[in-house]
């Protein structure tokens, strides 16, 4: 029943190899684990999970094999969790209010007697009741019931009085599938890094002042060096109205995290797709319109550039002339697209809607073949992704 916990961490997609999981269970052999839960758990994660990116999945795997083990007949379950196992991990875990709690029963050791025993005589799996190992009831081991210090085996917690949980989870937001937040935003635009030292001399450099003071003989020489920055240059362009009103909170959460990790950051608004103009601030008033020309004129090549959008729109819209939902463009929404991507070599699209609904439209397929499959989801891998490419 232990190769559960690799089917578990396979179907999560954690990255495990079959190399990794014989050296999981020769540790086991050698007897590296102590005999209780979090100590399988810790050697479990540290051997398999590579990446901080994954922990939260291997915290569901490890949970979903647990909820698997409290399913399964007791007398699987007995060999399963050893014994020893149970009380080291009740021993090291209980608080003393717990410890308190599991005297409702007599004594520990009581506790460990009676779920021997029930586990010797119980046959099936149960559900509710007050006496056998099972689901929503007042039996002081199973889940999803109440009991006192009882044991929690498998499942979550609702009335969170048990004596042990067997799952948490602490990791959620290094999940490269999380929701987003103002942090892992960040930790993803961060690999879109080129530092250089610019600005004025006002920072201390410690092996300069050293090698100086060395030179002057023992004489303090201070030197001072120019502060390290980020020096990439980007050009965030968004899509604003129609249906990205239900990306709002999204954009406004990546726009602010791009502002404060980029020095040299430009933005500008479009609606739908690229056309002949762009617009300096969301409102789009006709004083706050910038030719696309002068857009390629007035910003180098060097510039990354990030389109945020969901790609949604009627197919004319980025093929015809005149498909604009706003006014009559000459030329075709693509043929601008593609005089951005001429002058700028490094281009991504970052789109909030999930992947797999891409292909939902007709538009997104055509933006993503001028882009030569260079979109990204607005996850923190997705986003990973981009700046990845960006970096190049």
């Amino acid at each position: 029943m232990f190769l559960n916990l690799f089917h578990a961490l396979r179907a999560e997609r954690v990255p495990v190899t079959p190399r990794e999981w014989l050296d999981l269970l020769g540790a086991l052999q050698a007897g590296v684990a102590a005999p209780e839960p979090q100590a399988l758990y810790t050697l479990a994660r540290t051997t398999l999970v590579k990446d901080e990116r994954h922990y939260d999945r291997f915290d569901r795997a490890f949970g979903r094999y647990l909820g698997e083990v409290a399913a399964a007949p007791p007398q699987a379950l007995a060999k399963v969790i050893p014994e020893d196992w149970l009380r080291a991990a009740l021993q090291r875990e209980l608080s003393e209010e717990d410890k308190a709690k599991v005297q409702q029963l007599g004594s520990l050791e009581e506790l460990m007697q009676q779920f021997a025993q029930r586990l010797n005589e119980q046959h099936g799996r149960h559900e509710g009741g007050s006496r056998w190992i099972g689901t929503g009831g007042t039996s002081p081991f199973g889940h999803s019931g109440h009991h006192p210090g009882g044991m929690r085996v498998g499942g979550e917690s609702r009335n969170r009085s048990a004596a042990k949980v067997w799952e948490q989870r602490q990791f959620r937001e290094l999940d490269g599938d999380a929701a987003l937040s103002p942090r892992n935003l960040k930790l993803a635009l961060r690999r879109l890094r080129k530092f250089a030292r610019s600005g004025a001399a006002d920072e201390f450099d410690l092996e300069a002042t050293i090698a100086a003071t060395a030179r002057d003989g023992g004489l303090l020489n201070v030197a001072m060096r120019p502060e390290r920055r980020n020096a990439v240059s980007v050009l965030l362009l968004l899509d604003i109205g129609g249906s990205m009103d239900d990306h709002v909170h999204a954009a406004e959460a990546l726009f602010g995290a791009a502002r404060a990790e980029f020095k040299h950051l430009e933005h500008y608004y479009f609606h739908n797709f690229t056309y002949d103009y762009l617009w300096k601030h969301d409102r789009r008033n006709e004083a706050d319109r910038l030719s696309t020309w002068d857009l390629l004129h007035r910003y180098g090549s060097h510039y990354r550039v990030i389109f945020v959008g969901d790609a949604a729109m009627h197919p004319y819209e980025v093929g015809a002339a005149g498909g604009s939902s706003e006014y009559w463009n000459e030329e075709a929404g693509a043929v601008w697209f593609q005089r951005i991507l001429a002058h700028f070599p490094h281009v991504a699209w970052i789109n909030p809607t999930p992947r797999q609904h891409w292909d939902y439209t007709q538009s997104n397929r055509m933006i993503r073949q001028l882009l030569e499959e260079r979109m990204f989801p607005l996850t923190p891998d997705g986003l990973g992704e981009a700046m990845a490419l960006l970096a190049k």
